[in-house]
């Protein structure tokens, strides 16, 4: 009996690079690929894989797009156009040799450091490939950029980009969204507008400034508002408004992020976003995580331990933040359209003003002071608010993020 297989799909096993050969070699064109009809039987350098000298010329050992390494060519540097591929490779060059402790370009280059030269134009293509996927991926404004220049590893195996929780199987949420008749809920709010739920407090400034202590929940205005997108109290539903750039570490804490553009103290950053599973299912996955070292789990304790984000294989840029001991964000819990009290949203704001280039890290084992309960106390279908959880580590871990203030181990 045959099946409906119209959103079936499996990953196939043929590299880019086989597959564009193919295409040309078949006489086919895929705009994904970036082969036109136009451009089937044309040579562009893909990158540059060698390099020799002679008394009266350049030459380099052209990789051409589109076609197999059995076809690479050797050309003289006045016949090529591709400055920047150039630069890029004597860049690379120029680490190689430095790290070999040699000065000078010499006139052939041995098969040792031409094969890394390959494999690092490899990996800049790859990493190339991915950064359009994930702002392909994304939803938000902030666009994502990545760079290696650490060592030979490319993007991550079995990792999904999302933009929002995921829900796991076996796992119902409550929607109880209503919404505010407010026109200006800043400036004149009805009846606590919706941060009612938490006695009335507004938790942003008229700068989008989060102004409530940490601890207290958030509760932005939603679908069902009578304010329209413009409303000072959506903030996190805004998504990432800053350009990012997930970068490999240089002291062996992986892969972390910086941002590429000046954050003001107390300005949402990003959530933390993965798959939503039950405490039975993390305390499973947990001890798999533990064998291997890392994990990814982080608690929604906000009233009662019911439910984690496990964020190891489907997660947004969050998934990449470092751990440190003196963090420059900070975990709010913030209620939007799903205000299902065993389901905040993870909200990370800035804690002080943050540079350009600077990485952004939070603390994986946070500790906040309680709250004044009565000035927490929210609407009586709400409970007490409680304190933002920290992701769920089991592991004695050594702390590696060099702050004054570092504590030696995680956990």
């Amino acid at each position: 009996m045959a099946e409906n297989l119209k959103d079936c799909s499996v990953p196939c096993k043929v590299s880019w690079e086989k597959l564009e050969a193919l295409c040309r070699l078949e006489g086919l064109h895929c705009e994904e690929l970036g082969v036109s009809r136009a451009k089937v039987n044309e040579y562009e350098v893909e990158f540059l894989c060698d390099y020799k000298k002679t008394k009266d010329d350049e030459f380099y050992l052209v990789k051409w797009r589109g076609f197999a390494a059995s076809e690479n060519t050797w050309e003289p540097k006045r016949n090529l156009k591709c400055p920047k591929l150039i630069k890029l490779f004597h860049v690379d060059l120029e680490k190689e040799l430095r790290r070999h402790r040699r000065r000078s370009i010499p006139k052939k280059l041995d098969k040792e450091v031409s094969s890394l030269l390959v494999q690092k134009a490899q990996l800049r293509q790859s990493l190339q490939r991915w950064m359009e996927h994930l702002n392909t991926t994304r939803n938000h404004p902030g666009r994502i950029f990545v760079v290696n220049e650490v060592d030979l590893e490319g993007p991550p195996k079995n990792f999904t980009y999302i933009n929002n929780y995921k829900v796991g199987p076996g796992i119902v949420l409550d929607e109880m969204a209503v919404g505010c008749e407010c026109v200006d809920c800043l400036e004149e709010p009805i009846s606590g507008c919706c941060p009612g739920a938490s006695s009335h407090r507004m938790a942003y400034n008229d700068r989008r400034q989060v102004k409530i202590r940490p601890g207290q929940p958030i509760y932005e205005c939603n679908a069902q508002c009578r304010c329209g997108p413009d409303c000072p109290n959506r903030v996190v539903q805004q998504g990432i408004q800053f350009d990012l750039c997930i970068f490999k570490t240089e002291n062996g804490r992986g892969w972390g992020v910086r941002t590429l553009q000046h954050i003001r103290k107390n300005t949402f950053v990003m959530e933390y976003v993965g798959e939503i599973i039950t405490t039975e299912e993390a305390e499973r996955r947990g001890a798999v995580y533990d064998r291997q070292g890392s994990t990814y789990l982080f608690d929604l304790d906000y009233v009662e331990d019911v439910y984690t984000v496990d964020a190891a294989y489907q997660g947004n840029i969050s998934h990449f933040v470092n751990h440190s001991c003196d963090p420059n964000l900070q975990v709010y819990n913030v209620f939007i359209d799903n205000i299902d009290e065993r389901l905040p949203r993870i909200a990370l704001f800035s804690t002080r003003a943050i540079r350009a280039g600077e990485e952004l890290t939070f603390d994986y084992k946070m500790h906040l002071d309680p709250v004044d309960t009565e000035s927490t106390k929210m609407d009586s279908s709400f409970s007490l608010a409680g304190l933002p959880s920290s992701p769920k580590k089991r592991i004695r871990v050594e702390c590696r993020c060099g702050s004054d203030t570092c504590r030696k181990y995680l956990f």
